[in-house]
């Protein structure tokens, strides 16, 4: 079994190959070559744990679950609140042949989420971006938009607004190995108004932005909210888009973006296009005009982290990359 920590991770999965991986899950599941059972969880007295397992044919082949668990007294101990392993069997002989750190995967893949849909959904000549939170997935949320699109200037915005400098000054040197430069929104009109490709990575319980300010032909990334009693999107903004989504079977289970304005009569989930990989099987349209407003809003899904850990795990292979160990 190869043992492949954090940092071997981001090595062996840059972003932009993060992204062709990520497109490939979205396909590969939109053409009904995955099996993804509903995930487990238990709590527990300090928190929970959840298990996600995926079948993932054609290419790939493989069997793999990402094993995480949320345990916020973990702080205080100094060790991650959200520690996650994902474990990838051999489709030869069914045995354990890797297990990777679960919460560099996560990142690496959700960010190449937003940049798979900005790549697919977003107008060609997009130069201006607006990131909404600045925690710990917003790092590869903002390297998958300069990574989709030629950005030239991101505005950074956060509702706990002593975190939007250091932010920004802690990623100046990623953004300009791309061209481009960060600056501190002051308000979410400031960082909307204008944009082209928006991305809001948040824990917020409501909307992050007014709707009505976004402009047209903009494509917006509904990434952070994945409960059904939160949203950073609202309804204006859903009826002026064409809405895409990951995976329709979990978003309607958990996005509140959706669920909270469909209670009230303010969106009709029949509303929803389809999902992002209807558009790279060719079975829908994707953006149909310059003028149009698309959205993609994800809450992921274990394929996403099996074909991840298939590329990563191969490009170890090549490399000599991991550790080897026999149980």
């Amino acid at each position: 079994m190869l043992l492949i920590d954090a940092s071997e991770v981001r090595e062996l999965l840059p972003m932009k190959e993060a992204i062709e991986a990520d497109k490939q899950a979205f396909l590969l599941h939109s053409t009904g070559e995955t099996e993804v059972p509903v995930r487990p969880g238990f709590t527990l007295a300090g928190g929970s744990a959840l298990f996600m397992p995926a079948y993932v044919k054609g290419d790939v082949n493989r069997v793999g679950i990402k094993i995480v668990s949320v345990f916020p007294g973990n702080a205080a101990k100094g060790i991650p609140v959200v520690p996650a392993q994902v474990l990838l069997l051999d489709s030869d002989t069914g045995e354990v042949c890797a297990m990777m750190n679960g919460s560099e995967v996560t990142r690496i893949r959700t960010g190449a989420i937003s940049g798979a849909a900005t790549d697919i959904l977003a107008r060609k000549e997009a130069s201006v971006g607006a990131l909404f939170g600045t925690g710990g997935q917003a790092v590869s949320q903002l390297e998958a938009m300069l990574c989709a699109r030629p950005i030239k200037e991101v505005r950074v915005y956060d509702a706990l607004n002593d975190r939007i400098a250091p932010f920004v000054q802690n990623n100046a040197a990623l953004a300009e190995k791309y061209g481009a430069r960060l600056v501190a929104a002051k308000s979410s009109d400031a960082a909307v108004d204008g944009a082209h490709v928006v991305t809001t990575v948040t824990t917020s319980k409501a909307p992050v932005f007014d709707g009505a300010r976004i402009a047209s032909g903009a494509h917006v990334n509904g990434v952070g909210s994945f409960l059904p009693d939160s949203r950073e999107l609202d309804e204006t903004l859903l009826n002026r888009a064409r809405v895409f989504v990951d995976n329709r079977e979990a978003v309607l289970a958990e996005a509140g973006d959706f669920l909270i304005p469909a209670k009230t009569g303010a969106y009709k989930i029949e509303d929803i296009a389809g999902e992002l990989g209807d558009v790279l099987a060719g079975k829908l349209d994707g953006r149909t005009g310059d003028d149009q407003i698309t959205v993609m809003k994800t809450v992921g899904y274990a394929v996403l982290d099996v074909v991840a850990a298939y590329r990563i795990y191969e490009n170890a292979r090549k490399r000599g990359i991991g550790k080897e160990i026999d149980l």
